[in-house]
């Protein structure tokens, strides 16, 4: 059995109320990695370890280092608890990294649970720095304010030493932090803006609008592939697709032409409402962005705010849109998001919108609506699909 060792950052500051934390990661990690054999999860002294069988490494790498809550992890190396055994495996694996960096600073971090061993915690890390200091005299030096790499060394009934450190994805566990309806679109920013949410642990469900024969199934597909994305990250994902054609036809027939793309956002945002406080979800969640399309002015996004009484977050209000393409290359979302195929926005698109609405313009425009009754058949023929990421 191998072995990797578990970092976490913020959950560590959580006080009194940090072994919740703690245990919402151990459930989540051992949800993720259910499907492999073998596969142990321990909490000892403030690290989690995953004991994995060999094979199943680069996958188990892949998965935790996709984990929310997770800061980084190392593969760990065991030896006999002795010296000579801690000379030999930190200086194995200052070779390997070596290969790929021929010059860099270190220092050594030693943890002694085992009482038995007859050097303490500083006299390891004196005595194992010594030595590789030594070693490599001439590729290595010391610093203890901000070296390169830590040589982190943990004897217990073995010797764990590690080195090596990949980057998690940080945040909180997925879940620990409520419930939230994602109003998912085929652009950029609607992924982006759930996996930021996720990442500070809401547990995500998303409403998709389509115009369906007006949009095609590849529009819709193209979204669909946008949470299968998603489920990377969140293990699953359900989604609600519907079809907002009958309302954005009732709006160009009734209203000013000028005023679709206001309107058909404050029926998405009810429609959104609805069904998040059907399936118990405390706030919507979107990509918007100030300033960046006419419909995100400041007046814009107060009007559709106004429609709903549920909490909008809007965690990209203030992102430069590179900042925004920069995490969606991240995350794997970009290339989905700019295939071009239209969505149910370019549907009635008037030349000239307004982009400084006023709500009581608004809210006139839309008492010429049948607006209860469009909102329920709109959700009532809405499809549900649930995505899993292991389908």
């Amino acid at each position: 059995m191998e072995t990797i060792v578990i970092r976490y950052g913020e959950i560590g500051l959580k006080g009194k109320n940090r072994m919740v934390f703690e245990n919402a990661l151990i459930r989540d990690v051992k949800e993720r990695l259910a499907h492999l054999e073998d596969i142990t999860l321990n909490r000892f002294h403030g690290r989690m370890y995953v004991n994995h069988n060999e094979y199943d490494y680069e996958e188990v790498t892949e998965i935790l280092t996709n984990t929310f809550g997770i800061v980084s992890i190392s593969p760990v190396v065991k030896c006999e608890v002795s010296m000579d055994a801690m000379f030999e495996t930190a200086k194995v694996q200052i070779e390997e990294l070596l290969k790929s960096n021929p010059k860099f600073t270190f220092k050594v971090e030693c943890r002694r649970s085992n009482k038995g061993f007859h050097l303490t915690s500083p006299e390891i890390s004196k005595h194992v720095g010594g030595y590789i200091n030594q070693t490599f005299k001439d590729e290595l030096s010391v610093d203890v304010h901000h070296p390169d790499i830590v040589i982190n060394i943990e004897v217990r009934e073995k010797v764990y030493i590690y080195v090596k450190s990949l980057p998690g994805l940080g945040g909180m566990p997925y879940k620990t932090s409520g419930k939230g309806m994602l109003l998912l679109s085929g652009g950029i920013d609607s992924p982006v803006a759930g996996f930021l949410m996720a990442k500070r642990g809401v547990q995500l469900e998303a409403v998709h609008f389509h115009s369906y024969p007006f949009t095609s199934d590849r529009a819709k597909e193209k979204v669909m592939d946008l949470a299968r994305t998603l489920t990377k990250y969140i293990g699953e994902i359900r989604v609600h697709s519907v079809n907002l054609l009958e309302i954005q036809k009732a709006i160009n027939e009734h209203c000013p032409s000028a005023e679709m793309t206001i309107l058909s956002r404050r029926f998405m945002m009810a429609i959104a409402e609805r069904i998040a406080k059907r399936r118990k979800y405390k706030c919507l969640i979107t990509g918007e962005n100030i300033a960046q399309v006419a419909s995100q002015t400041m007046e814009g996004l107060t009007v559709t705010n106004a429609r709903v009484k549920l909490p909008v977050f809007r965690p990209l209000i203030a992102y430069d849109k590179v900042d925004i393409i920069k995490v969606a290359k991240k995350i794997n979302t970009y290339e989905t998001s700019i295939l071009p195929f239209e969505d149910c926005c370019t549907v009635f698109l008037p030349d000239k919108v307004v982009i400084k609405p006023e709500l009581e313009k608004i809210e006139a425009s839309e008492s010429l609506l049948e607006v209860e009754d469009l909102i329920y058949r709109a959700i009532k023929e809405r499809e549900v699909v649930i995505l899993r990421h292991d389908d």
